[in-house]
């Protein structure tokens, strides 16, 4: 997996030269930052610009930086049985421990502080996406849509249709059983 470069100006950017590599500082971030875009996944997710509020205690330790905290999303996206828009907040939680450049780590994949900034993106953006719901409902007990017509079945929950005719039979609907009798058939 590629390693993108840290923008210092971004919003999900800290710097932690105050914590100055002594084990035990501690520094407290709270910030509202912008989404950015490519949270979430095609039903659901995390609108591109949409205000995230971050509340973090970021921990100088020996190893590096603990970051723990919450971030307050706002979710946006389909209901997975009516598909009607949905909108709810969510609050996950973070925690993971950025390693100092110079250290010998045995995980490759390991988050590493780049000089003294800590992105916080590729971060927020696991939490989340591992948090979504699978299924997203509008409500726990949405019907969903009909199989036959697409019809919301929230709206019109008496919807019904009239019984399928198996379509082998179909064609014996359209004789006129009354107009003759079967004494008639047989003297032709």
């Amino acid at each position: 997996m590629p390693v993108r470069a840290v923008d210092p100006r971004s919003e999900l950017v800290v710097d932690t030269h105050e914590l100055a590599r002594r084990a035990g500082q501690s520094q407290q971030v709270r910030r509202i930052v912008s989404a950015p875009d490519g949270i979430g996944v095609a039903m659901i997710g995390v609108p591109p610009g949409s205000p995230i509020a971050l509340d973090l205690l970021m921990e100088s330790v020996v190893e590096g930086v603990l970051v723990t905290g919450t971030a307050q999303v706002k979710l946006a996206g389909s209901c997975a049985r009516c598909l009607e828009q949905i909108e709810s907040e969510d609050s996950v939680v973070i925690q993971e421990l950025y390693c100092y450049p110079d250290r010998e780590l045995d995980d490759p994949d390991a988050s590493r502080l780049e000089g003294d900034l800590v992105d916080l993106e590729p971060l927020l953006r696991d939490v989340v996406v591992i948090d979504l719901p699978f299924n997203p409902k509008c409500r726990p007990d949405c019907a969903g849509l009909c199989p036959r017509c697409g019809a919301n079945l929230n709206s019109d929950p008496g919807h019904t249709h009239d019984a399928d005719v198996d379509p082998r039979w179909a064609a014996l609907g359209g004789l006129d059983v009354k107009s003759s009798t079967p004494a008639d058939d047989i003297a032709d």
